[in-house]
């Protein structure tokens, strides 16, 4: 269920110390006063002291959901939201999916002379699940953006229920701000808004949108204190149980085995989110290096090797890593930790088991050279809800999409080969979209709402069925720069910026658009895109780009409140646009060649274009 009110509109003073207000056409009034009143905005540039914001409102979703019965929308995950609850993004799995698993094991633990800790369980930091409800803060921007100083105010930054002090210096560019305006057009405080919001049941949400209160379980072996490790073999089968662990310890590992047989996850999230029931285990600042190594996993919630939390770095080479069960990335990256792979095997079978992966918290994945394959529904070769980077990889998604990004989070491709085949009828978002990549705001509070960023240099990108982009409620810097497109669905958009029916809970039906920024850099394009009216497009050929198809507005299926500069097109020199239809877009500014092949293009004016 969703409950819609709006906190705050409405905004501010200029860089001059005296109010100034901004209108939709961007023209100010000098005379403008703003004294004693609470506006609201989403930062676009910082100068100084001196900060542009676009103005909006929040929107509060409200929901509430059992933990057992909570579905996720797409991407990484199985199964649709039963009616009136909130999707929690990855997906639960469906009922009799959830293994029995074995009794926990009496395995053999290695003895304090290896550093390990004696038994080798760590309590639980966590009470454990149960019913779930909460809110969720979303920010929707305005038509109108204004610049103000705020030299001399107060700034708070929120963490949950929580504010601490904060400075100018700390904002940030996408950070949404709720100003106080004082007496005499002065800014007097700032507040930093956390969009992740609370929910009840669970424990408090911190600033990331995860819960305060971890669960990471038990773990069958663990190591807590720095060495080098090699040539030994780790299991468990287990319930809540990881093979290994390592705590707060600068280690070494070479050579060793991580066999996860078994046993069942009591909590997917504390799975997906903390690492619960992963092979291998990395948390409270641990610093890992990884070598030569198997990794099996063939249990719910089996991440192959997981890393978490702020300041804990997994840095792995030349290691194997194969999971078969659902809810079992590769590797995963969570809470703000670092992830550096090179050279790895990685080979998933389940559902939600993206190859490389990242959920609730994200931090930063790099990854170079290897090969990254996922065989499930809902399985990408790559889920971004962090910074990652990868070069120079084979990244395959044999039944899913081969690639995602949610929200404020990034994805940067050098010289891979990425290759998606999405099932028509199989997986969660089928019903809403069938692509092969998608970039999109679930709104379950796993990602920032922000700018999320798509680059590809180099390599190819391979499309076996549906549209080969599709973004949807968030807004994208998207950029492909000199990549063979190969593109088997004759059928489908070769960009697609539409709303969603909110169905899987990503926005509000009929506000939900995208707001895209593609700049096509020595690039070879085919085939048609598609601009709904509630979302928009600025498309750039540059450096001898060549588009072969047409762009069209089109209505947005749930009727929503049409946007201006829906489509804006930039042909830069030496560039070349070859149409196949007619189009119609809002603006064209053409310093290249357009081959009209007898198709008009229409602009939003009314004026038609032909050759």
């Amino acid at each position: 269920m969703k409950k819609l009110f709006s906190l705050i509109c409405t905004i501010v003073l200029i860089v001059s110390l005296t109010g100034c207000e901004t209108t939709k056409d961007n023209s100010t009034n000098s005379t403008a006063d703003y004294s004693n009143s609470t506006l609201t905005g989403q930062v676009i540039s910082i100068e100084a002291t001196a900060v542009t914001l676009q103005l909006g409102e929040l929107t509060e979703q409200v929901f509430d959901s059992s933990m057992e019965n909570s579905t996720k929308p797409s991407g990484d995950g199985v199964g649709e939201a039963p009616d009136g609850e909130m999707p929690t993004d990855r997906e639960m799995p469906t009922e009799g999916e959830i293994p029995t698993g074995d009794a926990p094991s009496d395995n053999a633990r290695i003895g304090d002379e290896t550093g390990d800790i004696p038994d080798g369980e760590l309590p639980s930091r966590k009470g454990s699940g149960g019913a779930m409800g909460g809110a969720m803060t979303e920010f929707t921007a305005g038509e109108e953006t204004v610049t103000l100083d705020l030299d001399g105010a107060s700034f708070l930054i929120e963490s949950g229920s929580k504010s601490t002090e904060d400075s100018l210096s700390d904002i940030a560019v996408d950070d949404v701000l709720v100003i106080e305006i004082g007496d005499g057009n002065t800014v007097t405080s700032v507040t930093v808004k956390d969009l992740g919001g609370k929910m009840g049941g669970m424990g408090e949400q911190t600033g990331f949108g995860g819960f305060s209160d971890v669960t990471q379980g038990t773990s069958a072996n663990t190591i807590a204190e720095d060495g080098d490790y090699s040539d030994t073999t780790y299991t468990s089968d287990g319930d809540d149980e990881n093979a290994l662990r390592v705590v707060d310890a600068t280690v070494i590992l070479d050579g060793i085995t991580v066999n996860k047989s078994g046993g069942a996850t009591s909590n997917t999230e504390d799975g997906d989110f903390y690492g619960m029931n992963a092979g291998l285990l990395a948390t409270d600042e641990a610093d890992v290096t990884i070598i030569n190594t198997t990794v099996t996993t063939s249990a719910q919630n089996g991440n192959g090797v997981f890393s978490y939390g702020d300041g804990t770095v997994v840095t792995i080479s030349n290691s194997n890593i194969t999971t078969t069960a659902d809810n079992s990335g590769g590797i995963q990256t969570t809470g703000g930790a670092t992830m550096n792979a090179n050279n790895l095997t990685v080979s998933t079978a389940g559902s939600s088991s993206a190859a490389i992966r990242s959920d609730r918290g994200g931090g930063t994945v790099i990854v170079d050279s290897g090969s990254y394959t996922s065989s499930g529904y809902n399985s990408p070769a790559v889920y971004s809800t962090a910074d990652i980077t990868v070069s120079d990889a084979t990244l395959t998604a044999e039944n899913s999409e081969a690639l995602i990004i949610e929200g404020h989070n990034s994805m940067s491709l050098i010289d891979c080969d990425a290759t998606g085949n999405m099932s028509d009828t199989q997986g969660t978002s089928s019903d809403e979209n069938v692509h092969n990549v998608m970039i999109y705001q679930s709104m379950s509070g796993d990602a920032n709402v922000g700018t999320s960023s798509f680059s590809m240099k180099g390599g190819s990108l391979t499309n076996n069925n549906g549209d080969l982009f599709f973004v949807t409620n968030t807004h994208c810097l998207l950029t492909l720069s000199g990549v063979n497109i190969v593109n088997k669905e004759t059928d489908g958009y070769l960009l697609l910026v539409t709303g969603n029916s909110a169905s899987h809970g990503w926005g509000t039906a009929g506000a939900n658009g995208a707001q895209v920024q593609f700049t096509a850099d020595e690039q070879t394009l085919e085939g048609d895109i598609a601009v709904d009216t509630i979302s928009t497009l600025d498309m750039v050929l540059t450096n001898g780009s060549v588009l072969t198809g047409t762009i069209n507005i089109i209505e947005n299926a749930e009727n929503g409140t049409a946007v201006d500069n829906n489509a804006v097109v930039t042909i830069d020199e030496d560039c070349i646009w070859n149409l196949t239809d007619n189009c119609t877009i809002t603006s064209l500014t053409n310093n290249g060649t357009i081959n009209y092949n007898g198709y008009t293009i229409t602009l939003s004016d009314g004026s038609v274009l032909e050759g």
